[in-house]
């Protein structure tokens, strides 16, 4: 199972980043859990200075963007 974190504060950007994470992770068929991480003191023990940021297991995969599903899909792959 992919764990799939999005740091961010809940702006739009967030919101959007989540939406196109969970479209990706069904698309490709794949067992996820999404955890959105909203507290910045979480969000910088990641090291993000800048949300939206998507983590997958662990790694930070992006930060600052909002990735589109197809991006998010070569990531989860």
């Amino acid at each position: 199972m992919k764990k799939i974190q999005i740091l961010g504060t809940g702006c739009a950007k967030c919101i959007k980043l989540t939406e196109n994470a969970k479209e990706a992770a069904q698309n490709l068929g794949i067992e996820y859990e999404i955890d959105k991480v909203s507290n910045i003191t979480e969000i910088m023990n990641f090291g993000i200075m800048t949300t939206p940021a998507l983590v997958v297991d662990g790694e930070v995969k992006s930060a600052g963007k909002v990735l589109s599903a197809d991006d998010i899909k070569k990531m989860l792959a």
